[in-house]
């Protein structure tokens, strides 16, 4: 069976949104994924599933944490064959760009290209980003907590939901889902 990720929106930060790990793998578990396993709380989780089951589970993962926790929580799925080659062709990266600066943002529908076009590259300097289908490389050398490069700006001029990660977890979630 192939892999997959599992990127939850929000989850464990701030005190907020609080949901424990071996709840969200029994869920996992109980939607038909296999080798059901988290990395650190903040909603990373590596499965193997049937492609058919994976293409429903975003939403059935989405739908039952709602219901069991009352909490309204984005999933967004990636393969492992597609982590892999979001670290392959992270363009900042290949750039020379420091790894500590760079992030992704993960988008849960592919954007219009108009709407990528009309983004504005000068909103958050020197903040630099490039949309890659429906991946956002960013390059934040002040950190992404300084930055105006924010979910709910991607989310509102892209008109999807995005989950951001650091590229420590991207890479760490890529080895993950290879072993």
């Amino acid at each position: 069976m192939p892999t997959y990720a599992a990127l939850l929106r929000g989850i464990n930060v701030g005190g907020k949104n609080m949901l424990p790990m071996k709840d969200l793998v029994s869920l996992c578990e109980q939607a038909g994924c296999a080798r059901v396993r988290t990395y650190i709380q903040s909603g990373n989780v590596i499965f193997d599933s049937t492609a058919v089951a994976a293409r429903k589970l975003a939403s059935e993962l989405s739908k039952a944490i709602e219901q069991r926790f009352a909490l309204r929580v984005p999933v967004i799925l990636r393969s492992a064959a597609e982590l892999d080659d979001i670290v392959g062709n992270n363009p900042f990266l290949m750039a020379g760009a420091d790894q500590n600066a760079l992030y992704v943002m993960f988008l849960q529908s592919l954007p219009d290209a108009a709407r990528v076009a009309a983004l504005d590259p000068d909103r958050s300097p020197p903040d630099r980003f490039e949309v890659r289908g429906r991946d956002v490389f960013a390059h934040c050398p002040a950190g992404v907590g300084q930055s105006k490069l924010t979910n709910a700006w991607f989310d509102s001029k892209l008109a999807t939901v995005s989950t951001g990660r650091n590229w420590r977890t991207v890479c760490t979630l890529r080895d993950m889902a290879r072993g």
